[in-house]
């Protein structure tokens, strides 16, 4: 499914729309260069689940973390990994917890130590915007 985002407003709302269609547990892999609009898509998720606090990237801390009722959401940020068994150390696996939804940036950084996604956004700096391709996989038998 594609769809394209003209404005930071409408790449929130594209995460906002997230926060309607998926339950955890659930990982989301986000995908595409600096600036191509993850933490905004991810602002728009948290702030439809209600939280009103500040989201930023977790690109020096790795993972932020977000308490909401009846669930937490984690936002990864593994661009600057510098080598996947980083993330052994960090307790990776502790984060998949059946009432957790992680959204994982740069996801190519963790590879073999990531499960797979549920669901795969690929964002695309494009003249005037963004292109927003998603896919949803049923089950994971995706290895990454």
């Amino acid at each position: 499914m594609q769809q394209f985002l003209s404005t930071t407003q409408e790449t929130e709302h594209f995460g906002a729309g997230l926060y309607r269609s998926i339950t955890p547990p659930c990982i989301v892999f986000l995908r595409g260069d600096l600036g191509a609009g993850k933490t905004t898509l991810v602002r728009g998720f948290l702030h439809a689940a209600g939280y009103s606090g500040t989201v930023k990237s977790p690109t020096y801390n790795l993972v932020e973390e977000y308490e909401l009722p009846g669930r937490t959401i984690y936002h990864f940020d593994l661009y600057r990994l510098k080598d996947p068994e980083e993330l052994e150390y960090l307790g990776i696996n502790d984060y998949f917890e059946q009432n957790s939804i992680c959204f994982i940036e740069w996801p190519d950084q963790g590879k073999g130590y990531l499960p797979a996604a549920d669901i795969e956004i690929y964002l695309t700096v494009r003249p005037g915007g963004r292109l927003a391709e998603t896919v949803y996989y049923c089950g994971k038998s995706q290895n990454h």
